[in-house]
């Protein structure tokens, strides 16, 4: 994989890609921290409480990030 500082910067490029995906769904997706090859998230507004954000993550924004990075562990949200 490449330097840890690139891959974070990518990794925010791809989100803010799916930004508009999450914010159509009254929700705000906040890159935490990549560690271990685990992307941490913070998911906002109603997806935070929503039943389908497991879905999001790992068939939404997990999916998309491998993409591009496929050693990539996984997405996990960060909860406050």
């Amino acid at each position: 994989m490449v330097d840890g500082m690139h891959i974070i910067e990518k990794i925010q490029e791809v989100l803010v890609e799916i930004e508009p995906m999450i914010a159509s769904h009254s929700g705000k997706i906040q890159f935490v921290k990549f560690e271990d090859d685990i992307v941490f998230v913070r998911l906002e507004g109603a997806c935070a409480t929503c039943p389908a954000s497991l879905y999001t993550l790992t068939c939404g924004i997990e999916d998309r990030l491998r993409k591009d990075f496929p050693d990539i562990k996984g997405v996990l949200p960060v909860i406050d």
